[in-house]
This record gives C-alpha cells, sequence and structure tokens, in this order.
C-alpha cells in the first residue's frame, strides 16, 4: 500500500481509539508500547507522546517494585489464548495510584506467531459501579419485591420481570408491545398521563396509588397501585435522551380496601348516632322513620323507598304494599299509594324470604327499560331490598336504589341496610301501636 494509502488507514485507528470508552493500550513483541489512547491519558496523566516507545511501565506508570510483575502478567497474554483478567495498581504522572482492571489478549503476526499484546483498562472503581448496576437490573427483573415494568417511549411494556406478569395475570412474554389499554379495563388513561409526564418532565417527587381494573382469563379484576417512577435515558449520548420509564409498583389493595372499610364503618356509624338523635326530636313517629332514611341515603344510594303492608278492603284479600316515604321526598301531592308489584319483583322477594335481596341489571339490559318494569326512578341499576321487621311482625320492606355510575350492593351494604331497617321498622310499630293525639 502506497504512503498515501496508509496515512488514512492510520489516521482512522487513531480515531477509533481515541473515541472508546475504554482506555487502551498496546505493546510489541518486545514490551514496547505502540499505542496509547485518549482514556488512557486521562486515567493515568500520561500523554500518547510520553507513553509510546517506553518498554514496559517501569520508571512511569508502574512502581519500580511492581512493574516487572506487571509486565510479566501483561505479555504472558501472547502465549495462551483468550483473553486475561488481572488487577493492577498503576501509578498516575502526579504520582498517585489507581487501581484498575485489565483485560489483554495476545496479538498475532502476519506469521502467526506472536507479535504483541493488547491490553484495555479501566479504573476499578468504575467497573464495580457498572457491575453493580447490571446486578441492580438483573435483581429488579428477578427478585424484586416490587413489580418493575420497562417501558418504551410508545408507552408500551418492553421488559417485565415476574412479579408484575403476576399482577397482570399473564406471563412475561405476553405482556411486551402491548398497549396498556389492553391490559387495563380501567386506569389505563391515567397511567398513561404519569407515563407522559415523566418522560417529558421527570419523575414526580413521591409514589403515586391508582386504582385500576387489570383485564384476566378470570374477569377484570380491581386492584390499588403504589407507582414510582423513573425517567431512562441514554448515559451515550451527549443530551439525556429518554429511552422510556422504568415504573415500579406494589399491590395494596388489601390494605387500602381495608382502610376504606374502616372508614366506611366509622361513616355508617356517625350517620346511624345522627339519625337517632333527630328521631327523637320527632313528636311522630312515622315522621321519625322518614328522617332515618334522610340520614341512611347520604353517601350510600340515590334512592330510598318505603313500602308498608297495610290490610286489604276485602277480608278475602292478602295485605297490600302501599308507598309511604320516599328519600328524597316524592313531589308535591303525592301521597300514600298502592305498588302493584309483579310477581318475582324483588321487594316481594325479599317478603318472601324475610330477608335481604339484591337486584342490579346486566350488561346486555338497557338500565332505564329494566328500572321502569320494576316501577323504580329512571337510571337505577342497583337495588338492595330489605324487609322490615318488629316484634316478630313483617311490617313492609325498605329498597335502596343506585344509578349505574355506583357500584352493585355488596355484604356490607345489605347489613347496614338491615340495621337501618330495623330502626325504621320500631318507628313505624310505635306509630300504628301509639294513640292518635287529639
Amino acid at each position: 500500500m502506497s504512503a498515501s494509502g496508509r496515512q488514512p488507514t492510520h489516521d482512522l485507528l487513531a480515531a477509533l481509539l481515541d473515541g472508546m470508552d475504554a482506555a487502551l493500550c498496546a505493546f510489541d513483541a518486545d514490551g514496547v508500547v505502540t499505542h496509547w489512547n485518549r482514556e488512557a491519558e486521562r486515567i493515568l496523566g500520561w500523554t500518547a507522546a510520553e507513553a509510546v516507545g517506553r518498554k514496559g511501565f517501569s520508571g512511569w506508570a508502574a512502581r519500580p517494585a511492581d512493574a516487572q510483575d506487571v509486565e510479566d502478567r501483561l505479555m504472558a497474554a501472547q502465549d495462551v489464548p483468550g483473553r486475561q483478567v488481572h488487577e493492577f495498581a498503576l501509578q498516575t504522572k502526579d504520582g498517585g495510584r489507581v487501581l484498575v482492571r485489565t483485560q489483554s489478549a495476545g496479538v498475532p503476526g502476519a506469521d502467526g506467531r506472536p507479535a504483541g499484546v493488547y491490553c484495555a483498562f479501566t479504573e476499578v472503581h468504575a467497573q464495580i459501579d457498572l457491575e453493580r448496576s447490571i446486578a441492580l437490573s438483573d435483581a429488579l427483573m428477578d427478585d424484586a419485591s416490587w413489580a418493575v415494568v420497562l417501558v418504551d417511549v410508545d408507552l408500551r411494556p418492553a421488559v417485565v420481570n415476574a412479579r408484575a406478569a403476576r399482577a397482570f395475570g399473564s406471563g412475561r412474554t405476553d405482556l411486551l408491545g402491548r398497549p396498556l389499554g389492553d391490559l387495563l379495563a380501567q386506569g389505563a388513561e391515567e397511567l398513561e398521563a404519569a407515563l407522559q409526564h415523566v418522560l417529558a418532565e421527570g419523575a414526580p417527587p413521591g409514589p403515586a396509588e391508582m386504582w385500576v381494573s387489570v383485564r384476566t382469563p378470570e374477569g377484570e379484576r380491581r386492584c390499588c397501585w403504589r407507582c414510582g417512577f423513573v425517567r431512562l435515558g441514554s448515559p451515550l449520548a451527549e443530551e439525556p435522551v429518554p429511552l422510556g420509564v422504568g415504573w415500579l409498583f406494589q399491590d395494596v389493595t388489601e390494605d387500602r380496601q381495608d382502610a376504606l372499610d374502616t372508614s366506611r364503618l366509622r361513616f355508617r356509624t356517625a350517620q346511624l348516632h345522627r339519625a337517632g338523635r333527630a328521631a327523637a326530636e320527632c313528636e311522630d313517629p312515622a315522621e321519625a322513620a322518614g328522617v332515618r332514611l334522610d340520614f341512611a341515603i347520604a353517601g350510600f344510594a340515590d334512592h330510598a323507598l318505603l313500602d308498608v303492608l297495610e290490610p286489604s278492603a276485602d277480608p278475602g284479600k292478602p295485605p297490600r304494599l302501599v308507598r309511604t316515604i320516599t328519600a328524597p321526598p316524592a313531589p308535591a301531592g303525592r301521597g300514600a299509594r298502592p305498588v302493584p308489584y309483579e310477581p318475582g319483583h324483588p321487594v316481594l322477594q325479599a317478603l318472601d324470604r324475610i330477608g335481604s335481596v339484591r337486584a342490579s341489571t346486566t350488561r346486555g339490559e338497557a338500565a332505564d327499560g329494566w328500572a321502569r318494569a320494576r316501577l323504580w326512578p329512571e337510571g337505577t341499576a342497583h337495588a338492595l331490598c330489605t324487609v322490615l321487621r318488629s316484634r316478630g311482625r313483617t311490617l313492609g320492606a325498605l329498597t335502596y336504589l343506585r344509578s349505574a355510575s355506583r357500584s352493585a350492593f355488596d355484604r356490607a351494604d345489605a347489613a347496614y341496610a338491615e340495621e337501618v331497617a330495623g330502626r325504621v321498622a320500631a318507628d313505624l310499630d310505635l306509630a300504628h301501636a301509639a294513640p292518635e293525639r287529639p
């Protein structure tokens, strides 16, 4: 090759060596330094002009007591296959010492004989930091007590650890690349907004709790996750380039549900207490029953309907149900009136069972049509019917109604409704037993 051809090749090699993140030096077969890049200069302080041409490290890059051992171990790489890893204490230009980890390997000549050695080295503490980062990443992906998901800039899972996969009720590979809206029935929009904020602005100051509904093969599962976020940027770019978001979360559903149940029980107990004090100031027991219903529906239901059993005018017919109280109150002019429930109505079921009955619309059934067929206000989607019992007698039924925007009644709701019904029944029994006032 001509001299003009060798010069561009030499310049390219020099540029490649100087652009490396690791320090690199090379020795010929006699141990003379032939190459020395900028990272080696940064770590030890010796420039390429000062290093190239020296034999070994003795007298400049290593203390005399260490130099021969360092040179022997480095040059021994010519005689064995593969790379050799060593740790040495080298000397900086200002007289300090740096512990480095080296990887060295022999360089064969054109005839296949050893022609020298190349040696790449880094400061041990930097290498340890890298190894710790890799170990932390591996531990988070495998053994962490938190669920971990690495989300790319398109807000799709790129890496998922085992705990996160269990939280989603799916396999780790099944989640990769899928939109969050496919994985969450509710809460995806809030989560995506948080991830976009992290990509744009950085991580929030502290963990945030989110309620989500996870789509699983068994159906939707409601969960509360405590989430933390970390923006991931490339360490190789001159300016931070977002690679995605590290999303860590813990399932705290049980704790939050316990807290919600406790708060709900505390509120309902306080409502019963307030209702009792207000009812005690009513001269008319029937009025007291209405007061109790006004307190009962607060935070519990949208409507409450009180149907009382009254004897039929025809002695041969069974008692009829008469709507006496509605909460909130019905428009003026609508007094007590019979309610002609069809057979199988939830109210009639509750009277037959002498217990509570819960009912809700199905997915394929229009809420308004469902409510209209049962003589309930439009928009009703959930109902809870319970009986009024006092002194061993059934006095009527009490019905609570919720719209589709609220959850269905559960067992705890039924227990509260029965407690209210018992007190309302006592008021109604007292109203019938009390002599009329002149």
